[in-house]
This record gives C-alpha cells, sequence and structure tokens, in this order.
C-alpha cells in the first residue's frame, strides 16, 4: 500500500492518495483543490483514483471534489450524518469563495466500521469521530489513521462551527484515535502543527489539548 501526503488549496489541507501498489486502484481523502495535480500525481505513481472519501463536508475538504469525479468518475463518500450538507447552500458558496466547482452530492455514505477499499491492500475502517462535526470520521487501516480534522499534530479540530462540541471531540480522540497502537502514524487534515505527520504515542505524550 502507498500513502501519499499533498498540501493543496488555498487552507493549508492535506490530501492523501492511498493506493493499491498490485492493482493501481486508489483512494483519495479530502481532495481540497489543485484537482489536476492530484490526479496527476496518482498516474506518476502508476495509481488511478477510483474513489473519493472526505472526511467531513466542510467545503475546504470537499471542494476538489467534482473535479476530481470529473477527471476520474470516482464516487464520492461521506459520513451518513454529514452527508446531507455536502452541497448545502453555505457549503455552495464557501466552495466558490474557494474557487472551486459546484459541488456534487454524495455517491455514497458509510457508517462507523465500514470499510472503504481499493484494489487488494487498501481496506480503510471508518472510525466516527463527531465534535468538528456531527459526520466526522477517520480512516485507520493497520499502521495508518486519517484524521481529518479531529486530530492535528499539536492541536485539534475547531468546535465553534454548527454541529461543533469540544467535549464531544475528545471522546472520540479518546475512544477511537488513542486506543490505536503507539506507533499508528497520524496524518492530519490540516498543516498547522510543527510536522507533516506524528504518530498516536506522540500526541498522546505532547498535545497540550489531550492532557
Amino acid at each position: 500500500m502507498k500513502v501519499i501526503q499533498m498540501l493543496v488549496g488555498q487552507m493549508g489541507v492535506f490530501a492523501y492518495i492511498v493506493g493499491c501498489e498490485k492493482t493501481g486502484e486508489a483512494i483519495v481523502i479530502d481532495p481540497a483543490g489543485d484537482e489536476e495535480e492530484i490526479v496527476a500525481k496518482a498516474a506518476e505513481e502508476g495509481l488511478k483514483i477510483v474513489k473519493i472519501v472526505n472526511t467531513h463536508t466542510h467545503a475546504d475538504h470537499t471542494c476538489g471534489n467534482t473535479k476530481i469525479k470529473e477527471l476520474t468518475g470516482a464516487e464520492i463518500i461521506a459520513h451518513e450524518a454529514d452527508a446531507p450538507s455536502m452541497d448545502s447552500a453555505h457549503n455552495q458558496s464557501f466552495a466558490q469563495m474557494l474557487g472551486c466547482s459546484r459541488l456534487l452530492p454524495a455517491d455514497a455514505t458509510v457508517a462507523a466500521g465500514d470499510v472503504v477499499t481499493a484494489g487488494e491492500e487498501v481496506a480503510l475502517k471508518v472510525l466516527h469521530t463527531p465534535g468538528h462535526s456531527p459526520g466526522c470520521i477517520c480512516l485507520y487501516t493497520p499502521g495508518h489513521v486519517f484524521t481529518g480534522d479531529t486530530l492535528f499534530v499539536g492541536g485539534v479540530g475547531r468546535t465553534d462551527l454548527p454541529g461543533g462540541s469540544m467535549g464531544q471531540m475528545l471522546k472520540s480522540i479518546q475512544d477511537e484515535i488513542l486506543t490505536l497502537p503507539d506507533d499508528t502514524v497520524v496524518w492530519p487534515g490540516h498543516h498547522y502543527g510543527p510536522a507533516p505527520r506524528s504518530t498516536v504515542a506522540e500526541q498522546r505524550d505532547t498535545n497540550e489539548f489531550l492532557r
């Protein structure tokens, strides 16, 4: 399995290409702009994007969905609690402000415990981690967790937006992320911290929000 981290768009978002090296099928997580570069990078690595998974549906993480879908035919996937807001008027306005295409609704929804697959090697388990939004998810596969706007390197997601809750977020992190193996690589949704990635153990020991 191959993991490619890309800093994209206007808001310091990390998009991820997670690909099967056997079949060439790949998932892109949170395409947030620079869509042609994402698709080109996948192709350079011998991968074709077949699924788009959003860790939540705020437009700074979903604004690249439409173009990626146009370029690849990939289906758009979001948690069932967030999917209804994917193409809301607020998100459409936000996406337009970011210079992105009109947002499409999700093609499919997931819930806690579901597994999103690509090829033979990629199997991402859905961890429901509400707090930043009601349908926030993290995606786990042994050795890696993609944490979106739930957990950053040295920080956590904001909770002052509609549907946000700091208490709920901290519970999500404690129950769903900090229970993973210590050496699990944490791949955050924004480049807000001192490094582009961390580990579960490092965040448990050093993240001031988790003390």
